[in-house]
């Protein structure tokens, strides 16, 4: 194949625009107005992303023994021509709605995608799958892809690169792109409260310890692979869970779990700041923790009035291949979680808005 001439990407200014009921939209705008002159500066060529099901836009498709998958209705309802992507949601993942706001593209595809082109390796990809974690038994466990094997991944979207523009851009758009990980959420609730195996072998701070020793080594590892840009997410209050009420037969949050959220949150954080010191890397810290307990306590202020269940099939207990099939709420805006786990669009717009906002201080 020909090499494809790098020209410069000169990021096209786009209106990022999205039809959620939140009272931020203006001031939303105005910090992707921000990042795209930050993009520009500091020569951002496109967003890689590691993760779980919050960033997976469809890795998990053609895997052939689990459960987490996406690729059918009620997901994706609000997609293009209503087509579900893999993408546990509605619509669009929070990766989708940071590259409207960097002016690349709408969506960030799966780099597994059978349908996927060279040419849209240069703008970035997700290698994440739903159901992983930071711990690789995590994944293995059910079945899909290990944050071990998405840096595999990764070593092979360089080759290609390389093969596409050349040694020298190939080097320069992993050097200069945004790298974002997201994940933890299964770690703690498939991994250690629902199979009891790692609760086993480590109290809860034990655990927390071994994830970010675990997540240390990752880091490191992508260092070493030539990330230098990286934003790490924090966790969701996941005792809020629509799940978790159901099972703890509660309609208020389960407090205990979301303190092991927060307290997971800071050692990450610290953590973050550690290796940002330590590989001379430019790291930001997504703390959406707060952002989705205050939409929690005062929905309305966001345009949401249902916060303790799902939109669709029950809203209490279904996600993954339980939810195919199944009927969904009139007003999807109206909701904060589109199944039983899982975010809708209009909450995953919020938390993009918080991402994009750490991006532009991770850039300066």
């Amino acid at each position: 194949m020909k090499h494809i001439t790098l020209v410069t990407l000169n990021l096209v200014i786009l209106m990022f625009m999205f039809q959620a009921v939140i009272t931020c939209d203006a001031r939303a705008m105005g910090y992707a107005q921000k990042l795209r002159v930050l993009a520009t500066k500091y020569n951002v060529t496109s967003i890689l992303v590691f993760g779980d099901s919050s960033v997976d836009p469809g890795n998990n498709n053609d895997l052939p023994d689990t459960w987490h998958k996406g690729n059918f209705l009620p997901y994706g309802k609000d997609f293009v021509h209503s087509f579900p992507t893999g993408r546990f949601t509605n619509g669009r993942l929070p990766t989708d709605f940071i590259a409207a706001a960097l002016g690349y593209r709408k969506e960030i595809k799966a780099y597994l995608d059978r349908y996927l082109k060279e040419e849209d390796l240069v703008h970035g990809v997700s290698f994440a799958s739903g159901g992983s974690g930071y711990d690789d038994f995590t994944a293995n466990i059910t079945n899909v892809i290990s944050l071990n094997k998405q840096l595999e991944y990764f070593k092979e979207y360089k080759i290609r690169m390389e093969r596409l523009v050349g040694k020298e851009d190939a080097h320069r758009i992993v050097e200069n792109a945004v790298f974002i990980l997201s994940m933890g959420t299964n770690d703690f609730l498939q991994n250690y409260y629902f199979l009891p195996t790692r609760s086993h072998m480590f109290t809860i701070a034990q655990y927390q310890r071994y994830l970010i020793r675990c997540m240390d080594i990752y880091v490191k590892k992508m260092h070493s692979l030539g990330v230098r840009r990286l934003a790490v997410v924090g966790m969701e209050p996941f005792g809020c869970m629509p799940l978790i009420r159901t099972l703890k037969n509660s309609d208020k949050c389960d407090e205990e779990m979301n303190q092991v959220a927060l307290s997971f949150n800071l050692l990450l954080k610290a953590k973050v700041s550690a290796l940002e010191a330590t590989l001379g890397m430019r790291t930001g810290f997504v703390d959406i923790y707060g952002v989705i307990q205050n939409i929690l306590r005062y929905p309305s202020r966001y345009g949401f009035t249902e916060t303790k269940k799902g939109c669709c099939g029950s809203g209490l207990t279904e996600f993954g291949t339980s939810l195919k099939g199944l009927s969904m709420c009139a007003n999807h805006s109206k909701y904060i979680y589109w199944d039983a786990v899982h975010f809708t669009e209009s909450m995953y717009y919020i938390i993009a808005d918080k991402a994009v906002k750490s991006i532009i201080t991770s850039l300066t």
